[in-house]
């Protein structure tokens, strides 16, 4: 007895229960996305709803066997667990399926598997261990270096497969970085204004950006004229700007795919080819649209209904949500997603350990990537590019990845004493 009540007086409760409400909440929104006349049993195996029932129980087993486990276990086979995923990175490019243009699954039986989304987890477990173990505590760019080769390993093999959506989302370990010193605030900020000056460079011709920052800088020269040294720092700027206006220039026009370029033509004019390439975001904007502040009804969007929108179960969950539940339900979705980021952020800035404070950011970055980026895709902020909603999305590979990665971070919580 003393045994159980240990078990549930250390793990973070608060942050179970924001997974299970996600959980729960995913189910009810897959089963509305994807229900048919004949199979109108939520427990249907045959059937997505049915088979994502199955993938939430033994995804709670996960768990549970997650908290059996020695939490020393996780640093000490850290690289093992890094070496078996990067292994079924390289299995799945030689004997993996292609799916949606992506040599990405392994088809077992009835069962298909991404390996991918379980490698996130591995390069957590493998760059915490990394940081942990590296003697000099100086960070700078040339310590970056290992770090950095360590997460461009499987973001290569990713990009091998053709799914671009997974591998950009190890952009988020950029997060853990930072929080451990190896960036600085300015370099961060400085990423930023490059992404903002990327997507400028996209919307207006590069000639009128070269154009008005020309002019800006010749106007700081008279406002700045006593002070030459400063004139020189913000010509040498002005130089980098131009020629980085170039490369995304160049970049977008001979080194993206088509259907890439399309894409983000889509983004920048939803109205482009409305029966193709976007289809998908017309689509959606107008079933998160029509929900209106409180939604039609459980069961009642009709563009859920029709299946309008493709994907609805999976990449376009969101779709479902904000047509049924309105604004005010995707809000309470928004919600859990910032309240489990700030609980995992209090919970890795209290670990003694860097093993475990790095894990933890690690998670944090993920999720954050995935909820920015899908839901942001649904509303026509970001480029489509396939990634799912985590613990909402139909998926037994996202589902499972995610549990395990969010309890083996909780699992070394509870033990944060122990781990120094």
């Amino acid at each position: 007895m003393g045994t159980r009540v240990s078990f549930f007086k250390n793990i973070d409760k608060t942050t179970v229960f924001i997974y299970l409400c996600m959980v729960i909440i995913g189910w009810f929104s897959i089963y509305a996305a994807e229900v048919k006349e004949l199979h109108q049993s939520m427990f249907d195996f045959s059937q997505t709803y049915g088979k994502q029932f199955v993938w939430i129980l033994t995804a709670l087993v996960l768990a549970t066997v997650i908290f059996t486990i020695d939490v020393k276990f996780f640093p000490t086979f850290a690289y093992i667990i890094f070496g078996i995923g990067i292994i079924s990175l390289i299995g799945v490019l030689l004997f993996g399926t292609t799916v949606n243009a992506s040599k990405s699954w392994f088809h077992i039986g009835g069962i298909a598997i991404q390996p991918a989304e379980f490698v996130k987890y591995a390069t957590a477990l493998a760059l915490a261990r990394l940081i942990y173990d590296t003697k000099s505590r100086t960070r700078n760019f040339k310590a970056l270096l290992k770090p950095s080769a360590l997460v461009a390993i499987p973001v290569l093999l990713i990009f091998l497969q053709n799914d671009t959506g997974t591998a950009l989302v190890f952009a988020a370990f950029v997060i853990v970085f930072y929080r451990e010193g190896y960036i600085p605030g300015w370099l961060l900020i400085l990423g930023i204004l490059a992404v903002f000056l990327f997507v400028l460079t996209l919307l207006f011709n590069e000639f009128y950006i070269i154009g008005g920052l020309t002019a800006a800088f010749l106007v700081s020269i008279f406002f700045l004229r006593k002070k030459p040294s400063v004139i020189k720092q913000l010509f040498l700027i002005l130089i980098l700007i131009n020629a980085y206006v170039y490369v995304v220039d160049y970049v977008y026009e001979e080194v993206l795919q088509p259907h890439q370029k399309m894409r983000i033509a889509v983004l920048i004019d939803e109205n482009i080819d409305l029966r193709g390439a976007g289809y998908n975001l017309h689509q959606s904007k107008i079933a998160i649209g029509s929900g209106g502040m409180w939604g039609k009804g459980f069961l009642q969007g009709t563009q859920t209904k029709f299946s309008f929108v493709p994907e609805q179960g999976t990449d376009f969950i969101f779709c479902t949500i904000g047509e049924e539940w309105g604004f005010m339900g995707s809000l309470v979705i928004v919600f859990l997603f910032v309240f489990l980021l700030i609980r995992i952020i209090i919970l890795a800035e209290r670990q003694r350990s860097v093993f475990s404070r790095i894990f933890g950011y690690s998670l944090a970055g993920i999720i954050f990537f995935h909820f920015l980026v899908n839901i942001g895709m649904t509303i026509g902020l970001v480029p489509v590019i396939g990634i799912p909603l985590p613990f909402i999305s139909y998926g037994g590979s996202s589902l499972w990845a995610f549990t395990i990665f969010l309890f083996t971070f909780l699992k070394l919580d509870s033990k944060r004493l122990e781990l120094m």
